[in-house]
């Protein structure tokens, strides 16, 4: 790249201080190779349950370049139980929608779920080098339960019958971790996916797109932006975001017979960027700040649990861009994951419960695979046949609404496990409310707090229970049966009565929606997995009922 560019310069380069050689192997219950957002989620996720982590990067510190941007509801749900959501909602910029032009026509306004009673915006825009700030901020806070060491590279990975060895090696030193359990959070060029010799299956397209990142001023809203044929890049796709600090991301496809390595300097990425903005109508001064190119890929593994060894994020598969599936993926696979894997390091489930989040998120990848692929196919045609497609689409769309669908870009929501193995029968009959393997709705509650009660969320209820499972027993009067709070002493549950009352122990339907939400009556029951997914509801509860569904998954 050129000597002009500034690459962030808004924002220094973080070195925390590593950790020193060890000679000699070291013991560690939870090795996690990979410091980008994945690996730091799942870090704060195991000390979230009181579980300590030793965490390796082969960098010197969080990211630079432009990488993800976008991160949905869900994700920051997620966040926020980890304990870094302030960092996110305080420079990020949410959106909840966006407009596709084909040619000089707008072809698609579409707007993502988003009313009063949600807590979190449906999308936040936030660069990739601030999300792993933030979360490591929160780490660090963390530092008796999360030791990072940086500048720390995978060597060589040996599995053994109770756990893994893994060779490191440090600009000072070469040594071994002797670990229990191995997260391989260490994105697409894995380490330890090539050290075991695994290989990720599925479909690499052909497509190539130039990422853009360039300061620019401007009051433009923030929403997502895309362009079909545009009068600025005739015959291209491009897409738009804007981002906090006036920076802005713009990817642009390139014709198949465009090189490479000419397509990123900048003498040929200014006059795409020049005719882009003056198109949009933006005359501020810019500058470029980050070229990069991307070719998208939708790979997986067949497992994520090789024994020892669990595989999340970029590590077990490769998401195209469209559709934000890529690191909100991976982060649901740490909030999957860091949960099961702690109830197994502590002894309070057995080993096969690692079983079931290959099972979860190996469904979810295929699932945000089937969807990223239809949206890259309708982004950059593979075939003529699929650009044939497409124009006669987007030729319709401005005056055809049902033909508008097809445009979607299909972005990311929560993944419901509907067949997991973890989830109980839903043997009564419920005519609306969160099945099981789904996660819960958000609705404004009032929860109680200091004797007294204050305005909080569904959600919220969650990541007060601290890791335990969640109990949202449904009462008329605020009390819950005493054999349900019984359960509690004996069993890792949290149970909290949700009533039509202002009675202050329990939480209070004030906006009376969360029992027509969750289609409740007195005595109805959710019981909620730590990662805010349903595991199993009944219409009058029995204590055993509830103490059954928890055997199934808990070694007692």
């Amino acid at each position: 790249m050129s000597d002009t560019f500034h690459p962030y310069p808004h924002v220094p380069k973080v070195y925390p201080p590593g950790k020193p050689a060890c000679a000699g192997a070291q013991h560690v219950p939870v090795l996690i190779v990979g410091g980008g957002p994945v690996g730091l989620a799942t870090a704060l996720g195991l000390a979230r349950h009181g579980v300590r982590s030793v965490l390796i990067e082969a960098d010197d510190g969080v990211c630079t370049g432009s990488r993800a941007i976008c991160i949905s509801r869900r994700s920051l749900e997620i966040i926020d139980r980890l304990g870094a959501l302030d960092g996110f909602m305080s420079k990020g910029l949410p959106w909840a929608g966006g407009r596709s032009f084909y040619r000089d026509e707008e072809v698609l306004h579409f707007t993502m779920p988003q009313d009063a009673q949600q807590k979190l915006p449906p999308m936040l825009n936030l660069a990739q080098y601030h999300i792993e700030q933030f979360l490591l901020d929160a780490a660090e806070r963390q530092s008796e339960l999360i030791d990072i060491r940086w500048q720390t590279r995978v060597t060589g990975v040996e599995q053994r019958a109770d756990g893994a060895t893994v060779t490191v090696a440090t600009p000072d030193a070469t040594y071994k971790i002797e670990a229990d359990w191995l997260v391989a959070a260490d994105g697409g060029r894995s380490a330890v996916r090539e050290a075991l010799g695994l290989k990720l299956q599925g479909t690499s397209y052909e497509g190539r797109y130039v990422i853009v990142d360039i300061h620019l001023k401007s009051e433009r809203p923030t929403e997502r932006l895309a362009y079909f044929d545009p009068p600025s890049n005739p015959g291209s796709t491009v897409l738009v975001h804007k981002q906090h600090d006036d920076i802005w991301r713009i990817d642009y496809q390139l014709r198949d017979d465009e090189d490479a390595q000419a397509a990123v300097l900048l003498e040929n990425v200014a006059p795409r960027v020049d005719s882009l903005l003056a198109m949009m109508g933006e005359t501020a001064p810019w500058h470029p700040v980050w070229i990069t190119i991307y070719k998208a890929n939708a790979l997986t593994l067949d497992k994520y649990r090789h024994g020892p060894v669990l595989f999340a994020g970029d590590a077990a598969h490769l998401v195209p861009i469209f559709g934000v599936r890529g690191a909100n993926s991976g982060i649901d696979d740490a909030d999957n994951l860091a949960w099961k894997l702690a109830y197994v390091v502590k002894g309070q489930a057995p080993q096969g419960l690692l079983d079931s989040y290959s099972d979860e998120r190996v469904f979810a990848a295929r699932e945000n695979l089937r969807h990223g692929s239809k949206s890259t196919e309708f982004m950059a045609p593979p075939t003529f046949a699929f650009e044939l497609m497409r124009t006669a689409v987007l030729g319709l769309a401005g005056k055809h609404a049902h033909v508008r669908s097809l445009i979607n870009p299909r972005q990311t929501s929560a993944i419901a496990y509907a067949q997991s193995p973890l989830n109980a029968v839903d043997a009564d009959v419920f005519a609306t409310g969160p099945a099981p393997g789904t996660v819960l709705p958000e609705c404004p509650l009032a929860l109680p707090h200091n004797g007294g009660q204050k305005a909080g969320y569904i959600t919220d209820l969650v990541r007060r229970a601290a890791g335990a499972f969640t109990g949202l027993y449904f009462s008329g009067d605020g009390a819950v049966p005493a054999e349900l709070l019984a359960l509690g002493d004996t069993l890792p549950l949290s149970t909290v009565a949700i009533s039509r009352s202002g009675a202050q122990e329990c939480a209070w339907d004030h906006t009376a929606r969360v029992f027509s939400l969750f289609d409740a009556q007195p005595g109805t029951f959710y019981l909620v997995r730590p990662d805010g997914h349903v595991l199993g509801r009944w219409r009058q509860v029995r204590a055993g009922q509830v103490a059954q569904a928890l055997a199934r998954i808990l070694a007692s």
